[in-house]
């Protein structure tokens, strides 16, 4: 459960964006989680086409993040952009001289502890069940390559979940990620 002081608000400008999704492409975006032999996983999520951008670091730093966002940009040159993310402090820094040169990114953050409300997690959930969970991968470009080919054949079906809860509260937590769109 989030101890997030500001969880409605937060919670009400994410699941406002999932219900009535501004004209501009708007993108669940995640971070994930470094380990020794693995790669560093940034996806982003087109809540509009379902289709899902990921790149692999060898880092996770505000350097790769940004990185991972310029690549971003470069995808949806002179739109503007809604980007759902976690409270990491990579996302955060106390002087973001970045977010103010790029005035068409706005950045949405989920409450702390409440993950599940950002729609790439839904990806990672299934991407975890479905390919890593009882794999063995020799090399890191091997479990790169895996990552690879379920990003493309989900893009390939290119589905958006569609976000049927208007109303999202603390104790509403499910098992797996990918159970919030069901």
């Amino acid at each position: 459960m989030s101890t997030d002081p500001q969880f409605s608000r937060k919670a009400a400008d994410v699941v406002g964006l999932y219900l009535n999704p501004p004209e501009k492409p708007s993108v669940s975006a995640r971070l994930g989680e470094p380990h020794h032999e693995t790669t560093t996983l940034f996806a982003a999520l087109n809540v509009a086409s379902g289709l899902v951008h990921a790149g692999h670091y060898l880092r996770r730093r505000r350097r790769e993040f940004l990185d991972f966002m310029n690549e971003l940009i470069s995808k949806y040159p002179d739109k503007e952009l809604h980007v759902v993310l976690d409270n990491l402090n990579t996302h955060k820094p106390k002087e973001d001289r970045w977010l103010k040169a790029y005035p068409n990114v706005h950045l949405h953050f989920i409450p702390t502890h409440s993950s599940w409300l950002n729609q790439i997690e839904c990806r990672f959930s299934i991407l975890s069940r479905s390919t890593l969970q009882r794999a063995s991968f020799t090399s890191v470009r091997m479990l790169v390559e895996a990552i690879e080919a379920f990003v493309a054949s989900r893009n390939q079906k290119g589905a958006p979940f569609e976000w049927t809860k208007a109303e999202v509260h603390q104790q509403q937590i499910k098992r797996y990620y990918s159970d919030l769109s069901n």
